[in-house]
Parts: structure tokens; sequence; C-alpha cells
């Protein structure tokens, strides 16, 4: 499984999901309510999955580069 082996995370918090993206909580959660940001949920708790957070930005960064 990649980042275990290596101590890296899988998921985060939408607050620290938010601070990645150097936007705000209430930001990130208007993203998950429009379906732009995936998360799981998991028993009450809510977290996105890194690999969604480099995939947003690897779009973003691709949609720039074709303009």
């Amino acid at each position: 499984m990649v980042g275990v082996a290596t101590g890296e995370r899988l998921a985060v918090s939408v607050e620290e999901a938010g601070a990645l993206l150097g936007i705000g909580r209430t930001s990130a959660w208007q993203m998950i309510a429009r379906g732009e940001l995936p998360v799981l949920r998991i028993g009450k708790r809510t977290v996105v999955p890194v690999k969604a957070l480099q995939k947003l930005i690897a779009e973003a960064m691709g949609e720039e580069e074709g303009r």
C-alpha cells in the first residue's frame, strides 16, 4: 500500500486539505458540497484523500498550461 510503508498519510482532514490548497475551511466545505473535492466518510469523520488533492492540482495545472 502506497504511503503506509513510508509513513505518509493517505488522507487529511477537511481543514488540512483547505490549508494545503491555500483556502479556508469554509471554502473547502463548499467545494465538497459542489462535488469538486471528493471525500471519504469514516464513521463520523470526513477526510480528503491526498491523491484527490494531487489530482485536483494536476488537473488545474494542465488547464493552465493548455491556455
